[in-house]
């Protein structure tokens, strides 16, 4: 790691990702394969003003075999990666994934 730019690489957004946002103040981002939970904490607080991180939870996503849509016979590898879910503490701001979008 040379950077903290380079820790975090994108949050994930999906249906169970945002009831994690809502209800629980957890936040979910793919991180880098070498990535450590007390850099990805670093990283958070660092990028996000005003944001403390309560504790840090890191799952290994393996790779999966899937299908095209339209040539039912190509199988197509997707590519494994590291996700990190990020619970924020109880007086800490929220972070602006989805500012300005209504």
């Amino acid at each position: 790691m040379s950077t903290i730019y380079d820790v975090i690489r994108r949050p994930l957004i999906t249906e169970k990702s945002n009831y994690q946002n809502d209800k629980l103040g957890q936040y979910v981002f793919e991180v880098a394969p070498d990535a450590t939970k007390i850099l990805v904490k670093d990283a958070i607080e660092a990028l996000f003003d005003g944001v403390l991180v309560a504790r840090v939870n890191m799952i290994n996503v393996p790779a999966r075999r899937t299908r095209r849509a339209r040539s039912r016979r190509v199988a197509v590898r997707r590519r494994s990666y590291k996700k990190a879910i990020v619970t924020l503490a109880e007086n800490s701001k929220t972070i602006p994934v989805f500012e300005g979008v209504r």
